[in-house]
């Protein structure tokens, strides 16, 4: 096999005294892994790291600060930020946690599990469903994505309403720090007030303080019932004012709480051949609603209830009368995002506003983008229990990539600019990675950039770690 890069001064003295396989070596092997999945981020590594424990991590991470190499752990690369991929030619090596991918112990009776970084989160989802337990952190890419990327972004998805983002499910951690040393933090206690709580400060931080190599993870007792349904809505202040009700009725039995424009799912059937209009008459807004528990709670009962009192909302619905049923509205929910890829590149976010703004935020960002970029598909859905909305702007299938490009920058600036009247977040769970840290820096406050670097350069005082990833030193 072909070395990376033979003529590089620095692969031999970083491979000296490491066992042979440690790094890949197989060019077949890490063209994959120089792309992100959003395509705009290429990178040619130093070489790739596939270390099997913490220990082995820790001593590859001390021979990289010597030699003035940085690092940038990967997971299952289905970022959206441009985070995990190797930024600058010829002086960063990649950290591949694929080998670091045991399930280490599963608690029943503290609710509790550990897993190492490299994980796939359905595996460890399907570790604690086995112990008739949930580990409630659910999105589309779960089948691909590893738990270290997970926490190093604090990952949401469809139940952040009832269980919360990453952060609010990490017990503990086990970190490689960027001077070769590990931290052990990795604990199940559910109270320990011995100071500063550390682990979250690697939590969202996108690798940029340490490489998660394990982490301890809160679990939940397995829901025993589902119930799943789709309403439709004539406006979006219904929309809030139905999550209102149901918020109150429910309280957290409301699992998730999702929203949907009739043109995402317009756009979903048109791509869907298999898809069916799941109601008898279109609506300009739609709620896919979930409640879930066990024991003796009547869920079905008190949806028809809460229907029932919002009949002045709704225009029409459907309830799933099984799981099969259930999982036909989440499909329509999943080919909504998968359908504005298919007539290529279009631009995305991931934005929050407080939930009482949404209305508002919406109205405006959509009147603004009818206006200036009439040529634009916007698409909107999301997570409406957390504020969380992905608003996106879908080009026409027969532009080339140039006006693409425009339109994306012309789209950012209209709903970052209209997001900042609102008090809203740029991102409110992919992070900022690189793709984001140009209009982060242009919103964070001098205070809030000051604590981020400070903190920065004393953990990381050299750069080691996922240099130039969410702001530069």
């Amino acid at each position: 096999m072909d070395r990376i890069d033979a003529a590089h001064p620095s692969e031999a003295a970083l491979r000296h005294g490491f066992a042979p396989d440690l790094f890949l070596s197989d060019p077949d092997l890490i063209a994959p892994l120089t792309r992100d999945r959003t395509g705009g981020y290429t990178g040619q590594p130093v070489a790739v790291a596939r270390p099997r424990s913490a220990a082995e991590l820790a001593d590859v991470v001390r021979r990289c600060r010597a030699l003035g190499l940085g690092l940038v752990p990967q997971g299952g690369l289905t970022g959206l930020v441009g985070a995990g991929v190797s930024g600058d030619v010829d002086r960063e090596v990649v950290v591949l946690l694929d080998r670091m991918s045991a399930v280490r112990t599963v608690d029943p009776v503290g609710f509790a599990m550990v897993v190492e970084a490299g994980c796939v989160l359905e595996t460890a989802k399907k570790a604690a469903d086995a112990e008739d337990m949930l580990l409630p952190i659910t999105f589309g890419s779960q089948g691909s994505c590893r738990v270290g990327g997970v926490v190093a972004t604090n990952a949401g998805g469809f139940n952040v309403l009832r269980y919360g983002m990453t952060r609010d499910l990490v017990l503990g951690l086990e970190v490689v720090l960027p001077d070769g040393r590990v931290w052990d933090g990795l604990r199940t206690l559910r109270k320990d007030n011995r100071g500063y709580d550390l682990k979250q400060l690697f939590v969202g931080a996108e690798g940029t303080l340490g490489i998660v190599t394990a982490v301890a993870f809160k679990l939940f007792p397995k829901p025993t019932r589902v119930e799943t349904a789709l309403v439709g809505l004539r406006s979006v202040e219904d929309v809030m004012t139905l999550y209102g009700r149901a918020r109150r009725a429910c309280s957290d039995l409301l699992s998730a709480f999702e929203l949907m424009t009739r043109d995402g799912l317009a756009l979903a059937l048109e791509h869907g051949p298999d898809l069916l209009d799941p109601l008898g008459e279109a609506c300009p807004y739609y709620v896919l609603m979930e409640l879930s528990g066990g024991g003796a709670v009547d869920l079905s009962a008190l949806l028809e209830v809460l229907f029932e009192e919002a009949g002045d909302l709704i225009v029409d619905g459907t309830i799933a009368q099984s799981q099969a049923q259930a999982e036909r509205l989440w499909l329509l929910r999943e080919a909504m995002v998968a359908a504005q890829s298919r007539s290529g590149p279009y631009y995305r976010t991931d934005v929050s506003v407080p939930l009482a703004e949404i209305p508002a935020f919406l109205h405006a960002a959509f009147a603004r983008l009818a206006a200036e970029l009439p040529d634009g598909r916007p698409i909107a859905y999301g997570h409406v229990g957390d504020g969380n909305i992905h608003l996106n702007v879908v080009p026409p299938a027969s532009w080339s990539i140039e006006p693409r490009r425009d339109l994306f920058r012309a789209a950012e600036e209209v709903i970052f600019t209209t997001l900042d009247r609102f008090g809203g977040s740029i991102s409110a769970e992919h992070g900022i990675g690189r793709s984001k840290k140009r209009a982060f820096m242009e919103r964070v406050d001098p205070v809030t950039l000051d604590l981020l670097r400070a903190l920065k350069s004393v953990i990381d005082p050299q750069g080691t770690m996922s240099r130039g990833r969410i702001f530069d030193l």
